[in-house]
């Protein structure tokens, strides 16, 4: 029976494993099938077939966990930089420091592909949660005491391989690199993520109506007379918010902005599962949403994405499991800040 559910080219298929390049070829294979599937629907069962393989080959069980420092080879940094997709790395400068005593760079390597990170993630050894990502890429700032850090910021996560998309091992890459720095770092008691909001701009523009039939009669007010005689309807609303860079911290304007991105990260579930792919990463991995940053991302692309705005996810390693029980039931983990956040805003 088994046999006869193997398709000829799915054997095919496992026989290039056996060449030094072989799984080479078929990463750059799927990479490149990914851009003829959704106009090829012909392909769909090859691509189905690869990502099996791939699931089975590329199993946590297999993959080496590893430290990249500054003193490993240049072909490997250099690949850093490439395939660094969260924050770019501006150069060496930027890289060595990125490398430095209280930052770590951890990636998975498998046994088949040496020196080529499958993913790598990026932390900050500091003394408290961070509230932008400006210092932490800073190449000039000062180091740090990473023996006196009590707070490890996870603010990078870079997939590097096109053709492992649907082959998930970034929840396992994270509990690999708490467990390591629990280990090595006794002090740290503290872990969590300094994210950006990538779906916030566009979700936003779609439901600014929405959002706006949920404001409560005070909110409404209050925007209304900051607005002057302008109507307050969507397209007023969305002018209004690209020019809140830099409004005063008690504008409404920009606290309701605030009161809607909580409410998009802890209320938007279409289908049961988070809005926002990076909150849907870190809420699966069963995180919390502790903060919402303003200014955290000054960048031309953190402006473009969410407004500068950036997002804490906490990884309580007591709540882990009831955060993701929590979310299977169609409910976002979020701290009473947040909360507070949007419902002072909203009709219930």
């Amino acid at each position: 029976m088994r046999r006869a559910f193997e398709s000829p080219r799915a054997r095919l298929l496992q026989r290039f494993a056996a060449f030094a390049q072989g799984l080479r070829f078929l990463l750059d294979l799927r990479a490149e099938l990914l851009a003829h599937v959704k106009k090829d629907p012909r392909l769909l069962p090859l691509d189905a077939e690869l990502e099996q393989l791939f699931s089975t080959w590329f199993d946590v069980a297999f993959l080496e966990l590893r430290r990249i420092t500054w003193d490993d080879p240049a072909s490997l940094l250099e690949k850093l930089i490439q395939y660094e997709a969260v924050h770019a790395i501006r150069g060496w400068a930027d890289l060595k420091r990125r490398l430095g005593e209280d930052r770590r760079c951890y990636a998975f390597f498998h046994p088949r592909l040496p020196g080529e990170p499958l993913i790598f993630v990026e932390v900050a050894l500091l003394d408290e949660m961070a509230d932008s990502i400006a210092p932490l890429v800073d190449e000039s700032a000062p180091e740090g005491d990473p023996s006196r850090a009590t707070t490890a910021i996870f603010y990078s996560i870079s997939n590097t391989q096109i053709g492992l998309r649907g082959v998930g091992f970034g929840d396992s890459l994270i509990k690999r690199v708490v467990e390591t720095l629990r280990t090595e770092l006794p002090r740290l008691r503290a872990f969590a993520t300094l994210s950006p909001i990538p779906g916030l701009r566009g979700w936003l523009s779609k439901n600014v109506p929405n959002l706006l039939e949920r404001l409560d009669a005070k909110h409404r007010a209050e925007l209304q007379a900051a607005l002057g005689e302008t109507a307050l309807q969507a397209d007023t609303v969305l002018s209004v918010w690209e020019r809140t860079r830099e409004t005063e911290a008690n504008s409404p304007w920009r606290q309701w902005l605030l009161a809607c991105t909580a409410y998009y990260l802890a209320c938007a579930l279409p289908g049961g599962k988070p809005a926002d792919p990076v909150a849907r990463f870190h809420l699966g991995n069963g995180a919390r949403v502790e903060r919402i940053n303003w200014g955290g991302d000054p960048s031309a692309k953190g402006w473009k994405q969410s407004y500068g705005l950036m997002v804490n996810y906490w990884y309580d390693l007591q709540r882990i499991d009831r955060h993701r029980a929590l979310l299977a039931q169609g409910r976002v983990a979020a701290s009473r800040e947040v909360e507070r956040l949007w419902r002072d805003w909203m009709k219930p």
